[in-house]
């Protein structure tokens, strides 16, 4: 694309970078981050992933995606399946390989946005039971449209590089990972913020999913720089939570009666600018 401002690459099976250019103060880039949008689930709320996805669109963001974009809930030998659950296009004998075709379909308008697709439990359960990657059939047909979006795995990371005033650099470490557990009714998950902390002191921002929760924490650390000064930092972490709305109106359902609560839906922006200061920066907000 003319005059873009990034560009997004594969090293390694879990390891990738962006690239991002700010030549001058005050230019910014977002990057939109998604996970669980179970986009052929029929509690998938399509209208606000598109939404998303048309907003991602009008600021030319890249699109990450940590893993559970399928569901794949209703094919033959999963004890969880329910015809109730299976939308009209997907209730077919090819029900994986319809699945992957609709979502080329839908992913299409936005193909020169989309950049990390990483695994969840869903993808992995599919993998386990049938032999079969969802994640890597959706990414060789959208290579096929001459999309960017590469695969991703479980966990890995992504470092984006920004190059600002002409000649700088900057780069922040981005740790993504499905996620795992069930959140908690209380915490929702923000105590595991505390455990990945300890191992991934390198990171700048910790993000994951599958709780279906939504939270941006701050966590101030220390460090001994090469420099032999002591210096303040910021790893932020991210639980993005998805579209699936399986409360809705709290009538009936699997969740309903587990006394489950409603779930917020969305992802999250990252916003990386570079500030009246000269120095580069990163912001994070909901994308609700």
């Amino acid at each position: 694309m003319e005059n873009r401002k990034w560009s997004f690459a594969s090293k390694s099976r879990n390891v990738h970078t962006l690239h991002i250019d700010l030549p001058h103060v005050g230019d910014e880039q977002f990057i939109l981050l998604q996970s669980d949008v179970h986009f052929d689930n029929p509690h998938c709320n399509r209208d606000l992933w598109r939404e998303h996805m048309d907003k991602a669109r009008s600021l030319d963001a890249p699109v990450l995606d940590a893993g559970d974009f399928f569901c794949a809930m209703q094919g033959k030998y999963d004890p969880r399946s329910s015809k109730s659950d299976v939308r009209p296009e997907h209730a077919r004998g090819d029900y994986l390989d319809a699945l992957v075709r609709t979502a080329a379909e839908e992913l299409e308008p936005y193909k020169d946005l989309l950049t990390l697709r990483a695994w969840g439990n869903h993808e992995t359960a599919i993998l386990k039971r049938h032999e079969t990657d969802l994640t890597a059939r959706l990414v060789e047909r959208l290579k096929v449209m001459d999309s960017g979006a590469e695969c991703g795995q479980f966990s890995g990371w992504v470092r984006i590089f920004v190059t600002y005033q002409g000649t700088r650099r900057k780069s922040f470490d981005l740790f993504y990972h499905h996620g795992y557990g069930g959140g908690g009714p209380v915490t929702r998950g923000v105590i595991q913020a505390n455990r990945m902390g300890v191992f991934l002191d390198g990171a700048d921002i910790v993000w994951s999913g599958h709780t279906h929760d939504s939270w941006i924490m701050p966590v101030e650390k220390v460090r001994l720089t090469q420099a032999l000064k002591v210096e303040q930092f910021r790893q932020v972490h991210i639980r993005t939570a998805g579209y699936k709305d399986e409360y809705e109106d709290g009538a009936r359902g699997w969740h309903i009666e587990r006394g489950a609560p409603p779930k917020p839906l969305g992802g999250a922006w990252l916003r990386v600018y570079q500030s009246v200061g000269g120095e580069v920066q990163v912001d994070v907000v909901e994308a609700r």
